[in-house]
């Protein structure tokens, strides 16, 4: 029934906005005879730049609220509520944009092209969750982002992958967050923005293509909860992170724990790790083993990741415009039987010398053969990392999240017989 509710509540804002998206423009444009045609305006202005200050207003509220919500009121009718409200505001208000998300890409420019200037509030939107995290835990993805939101409302009957399918789909977010970096630290691309799956339904003019991807994540959401949350999302890498060194972090318990295992399958995420006795104690040779073990697959893995990475440089770098471009002035189209590119059209009517343009390619790709060792190795690292830890028993007697995956929706709180009140 409050999902329901919710939906319909959602429907209206979702009409208001379409209607408001097709609306006829109350101050036309001034039609020109001569043919002239009004350029855009680049500079944003300073209603823009206010709005964007209210953002930041707007997350910091919103991510102290949820943080109440989880760990002072353990409320998950608080948490999905405010999780709506920001779908509303986050989403379908501000259409998704700045978000914390891609923000990455802002970072990663500014540090390796100092000629970028980034906006205060992209860091803050950057940074404010992570802190939140530092201290509390991933607050963020509870009740503020809106990504996890909009699937959250259609997550009706989640099932259980296991761990091993949850280990191998939980590497993908590394691979997309080392090629966001890769690519947006080369002046490339902002990939995360471009294959973005809201943002388009956020404002309604996605692609066919993206509609569909939407509407797959969406659909396979009703049975696999927060699918891009879990499988896709860069910026949740960074938040898991930080999460595990987080101060204080949600408890299913707020005492101590009864052993009455109704929690047990309460988390659709997967993020509660069970109990694990010491019954059968491994020996001290088989752990020294197991360590030394690990500490030659780690480096093997990197070295490894890093030589493929340098050799797919050239592949990698067939995205950005400027390798394009000089690959395209190689092979005219009476070599290839193509027609010629506009961008090769363009180039040639510029008057620019072709050398120019080699030059600037060979040292795009100079940076893609050492982006490729770094994002070899960063892969190989967390491939080790991985296996290191599904090799390693950590004892535990209770049943707790786990502090890097948990996503703190307070799900699990509701299952706990342990009345929260006795230990305010």
């Amino acid at each position: 029934m409050k999902k329901i509710l919710v939906l319909f509540i959602l429907t209206i804002i979702l009409t208001i906005q379409f209607l408001d998206a097709y609306s006829v423009q109350r101050f036309p444009k001034p039609e020109f005879e001569s043919g002239y045609v009004q350029p855009e305006t680049m500079q944003p202005s300073a209603h823009a730049g206010l709005l964007a200050v209210v953002d930041v207003i707007v997350l910091a509220i919103a991510l102290a609220l949820v943080t109440w919500l989880v760990l002072k009121k353990r409320s998950r009718i608080g948490v999905f509520g405010m999780s709506v409200l920001s779908l509303g505001y986050f989403g379908f208000y501000r259409h998704g944009c700045v978000c914390s998300i891609g923000a990455i890409q802002n970072m990663a420019l500014a540090v390796f092209d100092n000629a970028y200037v980034i906006p205060l509030t992209v860091i803050a939107f950057f940074i404010l969750p992570l802190v939140f995290t530092l201290f509390f835990g991933r607050t963020f993805c509870a009740g503020v982002c809106p990504f996890g939101a909009i699937q959250d409302l259609v997550s009706f009957k989640p099932q259980k992958l296991g761990v091993r399918l949850n280990t191998v789909l939980g590497l993908i977010p590394y691979i997309y967050l080392g090629l966001a970096v890769l690519y947006a630290a080369t002046g490339t691309d902002f990939i995360i923005c471009r294959y973005d799956p809201f943002v388009g339904i956020f404002r309604f003019d996605a692609t066919f293509g993206m509609f569909i991807f939407t509407g797959t994540l969406l659909l396979s959401g009703i049975f696999i909860a927060r699918p891009y949350c879990r499988f896709l999302c860069p910026y949740g890498v960074l938040l898991n992170w930080v999460s595990r060194y987080s101060w204080k972090h949600l408890t299913i318990t707020p005492s101590t724990c009864i052993q009455c295992r109704l929690c047990e399958d309460s988390c659709p995420y997967d993020a509660i790790d069970m109990p694990v006795t010491d019954k059968n104690p491994e020996s001290r040779s088989g752990r020294i083993r197991k360590m030394i073990l690990i500490c030659a697959l780690i480096p093997m893995l990197m070295l490894l990741g890093g030589y493929t990475g340098s050799r797919m440089h050239e592949t990698l770098a067939g995205v950005n415009g400027k390798v394009r471009l000089a690959k395209a002035l190689l092979e005219p189209p009476s070599s290839t039987g193509k027609p010629e590119l506009m961008e090769v059209t363009a180039f040639k009517s510029s008057g620019k010398p072709v050398a120019m343009v080699y030059s600037e390619a060979s040292g795009i790709l100079r940076q893609f053969y050492l982006g490729g060792w770094i994002l070899g190795c960063f892969l190989g690292l967390v491939f080790g990392i991985t296996i290191a830890y599904r090799m390693v028993t950590t004892y535990r007697t209770d049943y707790t999240p786990n502090k890097g995956t948990c996503f703190s929706c307070t799900r699990c709180v509701d299952f706990c017989p342990v009345d929260h009140h006795d230990n305010v």
